[in-house]
């Protein structure tokens, strides 16, 4: 008998000018705002049950530089979650900044393109503490908050990082996100198995069926993140975990 990695659901929390904002496609002129308050939109999904907070500084990573970390920070280091964060994060002291504070993973997206030497050296420092955020637009990676879309495909840079010791990626088709369409189940099982290595599958979950849909499709999808389902009462946190 195989053993079945636990599927770990990820509630999503968007943070723009301090507040908890969805964005549509990536799009930061289609955003909706659904809280005046990260800490207590976590706070929530603590309450309910979650083991686990997954924290954007969508202003980070527009500007290319921490901004909103010390929501972040107030969350990891007082509710008693683990908490993985993307967005802004672009040097070594970034990345030592969240992770001595009291955050558990640091997602690193674009920089995978701009800086691979740094995101290897990372990798090699801090080991599974580093997710590789790949966020895709038709099977190759976007860059920048999404505003450009990159000549090399997911699936590859991938591959690549694997070897450089990635075990954790986070798949994100961004035709998909904030789209409540369903998650692009076959393209998030295909960077499973094509790295070996760990998945968290992002945007278009809309449903509780769409997560057993990735939980059952494959051995390598170990989670998903859940966001505008959640804040628009698709269905609840708790529904979701039980499932």
């Amino acid at each position: 008998m195989t053993y079945r990695m636990a599927f770990t659901i990820y509630p999503a929390i968007d943070i723009r000018g301090g507040k908890c904002v969805r964005l549509l496609q990536g799009d930061y002129n289609q955003e909706t705002v659904y809280g005046d308050s990260p800490y207590d939109m976590a706070k929530k999904f603590a309450d309910d049950g979650s083991k686990w907070i997954h924290m954007v500084d969508l202003d980070g990573a527009k500007e290319g530089k921490r901004v909103n970390d010390h929501h972040v920070l107030k969350v990891a280091q007082e509710l008693g979650v683990n908490v993985q964060v993307g967005g802004g994060i672009r040097t070594e002291e970034d990345v030592a900044h969240y992770l001595e504070n009291g955050v558990d993973r640091i997602i690193l997206g674009s920089s995978a393109i701009s800086h691979p030497e740094f995101v290897k050296k990372m990798l090699s420092r801090y080991k599974e503490k580093i997710a590789i955020g790949i966020d895709a637009r038709d099977g190759y990676v976007a860059v920048e908050g999404w505003l450009k879309t990159s000549e090399i495909k997911a699936v590859d840079l991938g591959k690549e990082l694997a070897d450089h010791g990635a075990e954790v990626f986070i798949f994100t088709d961004i035709s998909k996100d904030g789209t409540l369409s369903g998650p692009n189940v076959e393209a998030i099982a295909e960077l499973g198995e094509a790295t070996g290595k760990e998945v968290i599958a992002s945007g278009g979950v809309s449903k509780l069926d769409d997560l057993t849909s990735l939980r059952s499709r494959s051995e390598s999808i170990s989670g998903a993140i859940v966001g505008k389902a959640l804040y628009t009462e698709k269905f609840t946190l708790k529904q979701a975990l039980e499932v």
